[in-house]
């Protein structure tokens, strides 16, 4: 989105804590969100856990690699909470 005008921060601060919509002074093109860039990896399992992803997978209607992200999402923020 091309910003069509600008404003100082102080006028954008107050704007934004009026509740006035301020979409049109931000540049949406260069948001970024840290930590989510993906990366890939690769990992080798037994054609018998493969078998159940797979299953486990049609079960639910979402790919092998959804439920795997999901799986491991899960158990990382119960590890994080465990520690806490």
């Amino acid at each position: 989105m091309k910003k069509t005008s600008t404003i100082t921060a102080k006028e954008f601060d107050a704007k934004f804590d009026r509740g006035e919509d301020i979409s049109e002074y931000i540049d949406t093109s260069k948001i970024k969100r840290p930590g989510l860039n993906a990366r890939r990896i690769n990992v080798d399992f037994p054609e018998w856990i493969i078998q159940n992803l797979d299953s486990e997978s049609k079960m639910i209607g979402v790919s092998r690699q959804s439920l795997i992200k999901l799986w491991i999402a899960e158990r990382l923020q119960l590890e994080r909470r465990a520690k806490a």
